[in-house]
């Protein structure tokens, strides 16, 4: 069964940090690219951060420094897929999701997790 399930999400402060978890099950999520995107107020969703197999990652600018993506991958085809959120600013705030990079032609999601960032 192929399944998303993100969560992690919350209330932070400027300046706070929060981390997320997706738990992906299926074997293309353990054998490809995965990353987070975002869907902030009135915007597109949009990619935020990456992570292979192999462990190369790629951010988007304005999270570089800040974001930190990492992956465990198990033999049963269970993944977790965390990111590291530090200095949140509130152009962080959005609905947080993952799913493989580059997405499928017709992606599945998750329900997604709220991040809001508030002085």
């Amino acid at each position: 069964q192929v399944q998303l399930v993100e969560s992690g999400g919350g209330l932070a402060q400027i300046g706070g940090s929060l981390r997320l978890s997706c738990a992906a099950s299926g074997r293309l999520f353990r054998i490809f690219p995965m990353g987070w995107y975002r869907q902030g107020p009135g915007n597109e969703r949009e990619w935020v951060a990456a992570i292979t197999s192999g462990g190369t990652r790629n951010y988007k600018e304005s999270v570089k420094g800040r974001f930190t993506i990492s992956r465990i991958s198990r033999d049963n085809d269970e993944s977790t897929i965390t990111l590291q959120m530090n200095s949140l600013r509130p152009e962080d705030t959005g609905r947080y999701y993952c799913n493989r990079v580059p997405l499928p032609g017709s992606p599945s999601w998750g329900p997604g997790t709220q991040v809001t960032v508030s002085s």
